[in-house]
């Protein structure tokens, strides 16, 4: 398997930085990760606009104008012959002369397994638990989950599948994705703030007509009284949730809203 670095394609076991990058030394860079299917990548477009606005933000000049870093997205793919795989971009703070100055950022490709939700995940839902946190910076895919990470022994101590986070009620997103509630009425609603712009809650906010779907302020109280819950990313697409913490949703089992969205959301990927 080959991995990009910089300017050059290297096997991935040679692919690396230096440990006074700050990526190492303060974890400080971003990352983008997406996915081809068939050889295609659904959405490449979306995932470059936000990777090169978190870019922007966190002042690391990027390398590769978009038109080349497609090209070596492909021919990546090419090398590996792989036609479905999940695609990391990630850009570094740079080799610090200090430990905490920004240098010239690294930029490292890597492909991966995909792996999508099971059929029968899908049909029996997951159990989420909640956290008391608010993620800093959140509209910039960071490559610091510390917090995440640290969880993940408490996700698998209560046997959940992820954690939520919230702050003085007000929901926000995943670690790794984001979340949708369907309210009693019927509407579909994502939280519009502190949460990552997920490419996958995008197109779902964009199904012109299928169902009333909007961003605005979700509680806690908003979810565990929802009819359906379920989160979206890259890989799951829509995972039903059917738990949260100790409180059963709705029947406590997926329901029709979240099979439609992800009917609409394949079809929407295959026209591509």
């Amino acid at each position: 398997m080959y991995s990009f670095l910089n300017n050059e394609f290297l096997p991935a076991e040679k692919t690396f930085v230096h440990v006074s990058d700050l990526a190492v030394q303060r974890g400080y860079g971003i990352f983008d990760f997406f996915k081809a299917v068939n050889g295609k990548i659904p959405f490449l477009d979306d995932y470059f606009n936000r990777f090169y606005r978190s870019a922007d933000f966190m002042q690391l000049p990027v390398s590769l104008t978009r038109e080349q870093l497609k090209d070596v997205v492909y021919e990546l793919l090419q090398r590996n012959g792989v036609t479905d795989a999940g695609i990391k971009i990630v850009l570094t703070g740079g080799c610090s002369p200090d430990g905490y100055e920004i240098a010239t950022p690294n930029l490292v490709i890597t492909q991966h397994a995909l792996t999508m939700p099971s059929a029968k995940l899908l049909e029996q839902g997951v159990k989420i638990i909640t956290h008391e946190f608010r993620r800093e910076m959140p509209l910039v895919k960071s490559i610091n989950y510390t917090t995440g990470v640290w969880l993940q022994r408490k996700v698998k101590e209560a046997s959940a599948y992820d954690v939520l986070y919230h702050l003085q009620g007000e929901v926000s997103e995943f670690p790794r994705c984001n979340l949708f509630v369907v309210k009693e009425s019927g509407e579909v609603v994502t939280p519009a703030r502190y949460a990552l712009e997920g490419i996958t809650r995008k197109n779902i906010l964009s199904l012109d007509g299928a169902m009333p779907v909007t961003a605005g302020t979700v509680t806690l109280k908003d979810v565990v009284q929802a009819r359906e819950v379920f989160l979206t990313s890259t890989t799951k697409r829509v995972v039903p949730v059917v738990q949260v913490d100790d409180t059963i949703i709705g029947n406590g089992k997926p329901g029709p809203v979240v099979q439609q969205i992800l009917s609409e959301l394949v079809k929407k990927e295959g026209h591509l």
